[in-house]
């Protein structure tokens, strides 16, 4: 692929990679945790935090790309502590990238894990705990087994996501090549140059693959999930 790809497109490619790896990883934690609370806690503010958990999916990713750049921009309210306090930058930088791309996929990945989640009969918890097994113990030995085609289905999702991402991350990082600039952004750039097509082409090919694979393999997941699950 490296010689089929010039060097910027390589780059673009490569850093799309490491952001996207690092967003999901990053994200899963955090996702595990919110869609066990949604899918068996009922708390006041359920309806809040599902809101706020899909929000990024039906608001525009530019206006999700400036409120990041308000919150962790370098005089944002975050982001001025994170620098002050930790040397921390995120605007303009790959890391800010991670970070908006972490938070586009995030609803995919709380919802595929959700729903493996709710798929789960909570019986089969209940007769754990009863026998004595704290909750803790219960999610890893019982729930999370049953669960994990759904998690990494998600986690395929989120990553596909990720590298798909254009919206919120040029609002909030820009379009710096060999810093910045991930595989959409690369496109974009592209198309704006007399010449650019057969890169922007290449780098849409690349696009196209991941997500089916993506795609697949989701469903591939899902199906596993649901005979598990059924058994």
């Amino acid at each position: 692929m490296a010689a089929w790809l010039t060097p910027q497109e390589w780059d673009a490619l490569r850093l799309s990679l490491r952001v996207a790896f690092w967003a999901t990883l990053a994200s899963l934690p955090l996702a595990l945790f919110v869609a066990h609370a949604l899918a068996r806690w009922r708390f006041r503010g359920h309806a809040v935090l599902n809101g706020l958990v899909h929000l990024p999916l039906v608001m525009p990713p530019v206006v999700t790309g400036y409120l990041l750049l308000l919150t962790f921009g370098r005089r944002g309210w975050v982001g001025q502590h994170l620098d002050q306090w930790f040397g921390i930058v995120l605007a303009f930088r790959w890391t800010g990238a991670v970070l908006a791309a972490a938070v586009m996929a995030f609803p995919l990945m709380v919802r595929a894990i959700r729903l493996s989640i709710e798929a789960v009969d909570p019986r089969l918890e209940q007769a754990a705990g009863s026998l004595g097994a704290p909750a803790p113990w219960v999610w890893v030995t019982v729930t999370l087994p049953l669960i994990l085609p759904g998690v990494i289905a998600g986690a395929i999702l989120a990553f596909a996501k990720a590298m798909g991402e254009f919206g919120a991350t040029i609002t909030f990082v820009s379009n710096i090549p060999g810093q910045t600039q991930t595989l959409p952004s690369a496109i974009y750039a592209f198309l704006q140059v007399p010449g650019g097509e057969a890169s922007a082409a290449r780098l849409v090919a690349i696009s196209l693959f991941v997500a089916m694979a993506a795609l697949v393999a989701s469903e591939a997941l899902s199906r596993r999930l649901a005979r598990r699950i059924a058994g």
